[in-house]
């Protein structure tokens, strides 16, 4: 029966485990819960054993199940390894190099990873967009090569290198009437009604940080998941923001935001490149890290 079992299966499995829940295991691996679950239900057949239980709204893994996730990732591990001696041999010619990086880094890495992509066109991209908790739990299970992120995790063994300034700016609609004051006080600011980042977001606290530094809380109206949708309400005039100067940028031609002059703003910050400390790099992986701080180290000069 075990001949029945296949890679795929295995994977499927592994990502179950990590996630212990069907819905968001299917939704990662691009499948519908019911084709994910008759995949699931192949494999346990396969060893005669139930892998996992359902107790009320939580899924368990079994002993066997357990077993079971501990061998995929084992396997799973090997094949990356395998494939990874394989490009060695390869070069460059071939390969897939697996990025993540947080949501607010597409306004300046799409021109990066496009630069890439031609200078190797045969390296298969694949790039997950995630927010910071996402991205985080991604860095846990080791599910890529490298993270492109703004604030990098104390708690984990990571090597980060800086390939971008990433310079938070205040930023409020056209018309209003701070606009046209200079060295706006912090206190003054803490007035305005504020539009910002979910909590957790390097964003976010950023914001939070400053304001504790000069005593005061910020008035949060709304907390939003998307810098698009946070533009669009400023843009509507339900309040101010915080964001990476980068966001405003795309919307210079539009004329509907302005960034506001505000003590102790811009606050600088760096957008990071980074991976596990452990992490093997595969040769597109050093490929994509040379070329990033390369461009670093150029406009630097």
């Amino acid at each position: 029966m075990l001949r029945r079992i296949t890679l795929h299966q295995l994977r499927l499995f592994a990502a179950l485990a990590r996630s212990m829940n069907m819905t968001r295991a299917a939704e990662e691996l691009h499948m519908t819960p019911s084709a994910f679950s008759i995949q699931i239900k192949q494999l346990s057949e396969s060893f005669g054993a139930a892998l996992h239980e359902q107790v009320g709204k939580k899924l368990f893994l079994t002993e066997a199940g357990r077993t079971v996730a501990a061998a995929a990732r084992d396997m799973i591990e090997r094949l990356d390894l395998l494939g990874m001696e394989i490009a060695e041999q390869q070069g460059l010619t071939r390969g897939a190099l697996r990025v993540a990086m947080i949501t607010t880094a597409r306004y300046f890495a799409t021109r990066m990873i496009g630069d890439f992509c031609r200078a190797y066109p045969n390296i298969e991209f694949v790039l997950e967009v995630v927010n910071r908790d996402q991205i985080l739990q991604r860095m846990r299970d080791n599910l890529d090569d490298l993270y492109i992120m703004g604030q990098v995790p104390e708690e984990l063994d990571v090597v980060a290198l800086p390939v971008a300034e990433n310079p938070l700016v205040v930023i409020a609609p056209a018309d209003h009437p701070l606009c046209g004051e200079s060295q706006i006080a912090p206190r003054r600011l803490a007035q305005e009604p504020f539009i910002l980042r979910e909590a957790g977001s390097g964003t976010r606290q950023a914001i939070e940080r400053y304001f504790s530094r000069h005593g005061v809380s910020p008035s949060v109206r709304m907390s939003l998941g998307s810098d698009e949708t946070i533009k669009q309400v400023v843009a509507a005039g339900l309040g101010v923001t915080a964001l990476s100067r980068h966001v405003l940028a795309l919307d210079a031609a539009s004329g509907q935001l302005r960034e506001l002059d505000v003590q102790g703003f811009p606050i600088q910050r760096q957008w990071y490149l980074a991976h596990l400390a452990a992490k093997k790099l595969s040769p597109p992986a050093r490929a994509f890290v040379e070329l990033l701080t390369g461009q670093a180290r150029g406009r630097a000069s």
